[in-house]
């Protein structure tokens, strides 16, 4: 019996499930301090936290990555599932015998991994449902984990003062455990995909990592998420201590911002479909350089805001751009492989990020020394950022040439 064909925006909205679900590890901000009350934890201890789930993200995408080419994204969506709520029906447990090992065990390690493999799984899936807009189908998929904190940062804050710290792990994990088992179950990889022509057509994945142009935009990728990825995870604590917000204010920001990292998301991906993905990610760099600049200096509410919502949507315009902009240099066939591989950047990233933050907080007694750190590896980005436009474009002319 022929299997139903299935349709691509239930594929968008099946992905957008698992992403919306684990993209709430955006808000772990809004639980920094009220872990710190519960246990007396330093903030350094309960931000490692975060900082571990992110780098298990990027390890196992990189390693779990071809096996959603192999096995399909509805086994790879599965095992996402379990390693993401057993991460956090374990986080439960690890708060209520105050033990900040299993929290890194069960948040960091096993939720990382459910993050890492569900994060991968639905991109490759629905670039090739969208062949003609890259940017765009991407954006679909990413845009979800960017919106994640939008719901979670509030429900937590209720969550937390109305239940208690403990419950609102146990709740969020049965919650996501249903939308992503959902989800899961709906992804299918077309059965009639044809594959794209690329620059780099005839090389195979670990040949690709040895291409400079891969190499370089590892590097892009990873100095945008460590930047970005440092402000995320310090947020919250930042709006109160620079501006003096509330902690309910503070929360209603992580909230907006993950408004912000979801549109922008979308946004940006569809914008690079008009302007190439190279011209995109120099946008970027641009953007980021000048208002980390300002930001180091400012306690401005209305300025605070302003510069951290801009950065935080290119921050998520990386993301979203990403997978298309692979897809631009090295084709179709193994981008589930080579975004996984790519995305060890983030598991990096979020180990140095937050914990450079954090420690310059710590020791330097404020953020700014810090931001004006990152204006300087924004510029190396800029710089990488032409070069690698360059060599795209050359290839493009090339590629055109032979088939004429």
């Amino acid at each position: 019996m022929k299997a139903l064909k299935r349709n691509k925006w239930l594929i968008a909205l099946s992905a957008s499930a698992i992403h919306i679900s684990i993209g709430s590890v955006y808000a772990w901000s809004v639980l920094v301090l009220p872990i710190m009350n519960a246990t007396g934890w330093s903030r350094t201890a309960v931000t490692f936290t975060f900082s571990l789930s992110i780098l298990f993200l990027g390890l196992s995408a990189g390693v779990f990555g071809k096996y959603v080419e192999r096995y399909g994204p509805k086994v790879t969506g599965l095992i996402s599932t379990a390693c993401f709520t057993i991460g956090l029906f374990g986080s439960a447990f690890a708060l209520h015998i105050s033990s900040v090992w299993l929290l890194y065990l069960f948040y960091g390690v096993i939720g990382g991994i459910g993050l890492g493999i569900g994060y991968v799984t639905p991109v490759s899936t629905l670039v090739k449902y969208f062949p003609r807009h890259k940017g765009f189908a991407t954006g679909l998929a990413i845009m979800s984990f960017g919106f994640a904190s939008l719901i979670a940062a509030p429900l937590m804050r209720y969550l937390v003062d109305e239940f208690s710290l403990i419950l609102n792990f146990i709740i969020l994990g049965g919650v996501y455990a249903v939308a992503m088992t959902a989800g899961s179950l709906y992804l299918k990889a077309p059965d009639d995909h044809k594959e794209t022509e690329n620059t780099h057509q005839n090389l195979d994945p670990k040949e690709i990592y040895k291409t400079w142009q891969f190499r370089a935009l590892w590097s892009m990728i990873f100095i945008n998420i460590s930047c970005g990825i440092a402000l995320l995870s310090m947020v919250s604590p930042m709006a109160q201590e620079i501006v003096g917000y509330t902690p309910e204010r503070a929360a209603a920001l992580v909230g907006v911002i993950g408004l912000i990292n979801g549109t922008g998301r979308i946004l940006w991906a569809s914008f690079s479909d008009l302007i190439t993905r190279p011209y995109t990610y120099i946008v970027f760099f641009l953007i980021q350089s000048t208002l980390f600049f300002f930001l180091a200096s400012t306690t401005n509410e209305f300025l605070f805001e302003i510069f951290i919502l801009i950065i935080i949507s290119c921050y998520g315009g990386g993301f979203s751009c990403l997978p298309a902009y692979l897809s631009d240099l090295f084709g179709n066939k193994y981008l589930s492989t080579i975004h996984g591989v790519i995305l060890t950047a983030w598991g990096i990233a979020g180990l140095v990020g937050p914990l450079m933050i954090s420690l310059g907080k710590e020791y330097l007694g404020s953020y700014s020394q810090i931001l004006y750190i990152f204006v300087a590896f924004f510029l190396v980005n800029l710089i990488t950022a032409w070069i690698l436009k360059d060599s795209l474009q050359k290839n493009t002319r090339r590629s055109r040439r032979k088939r004429k």
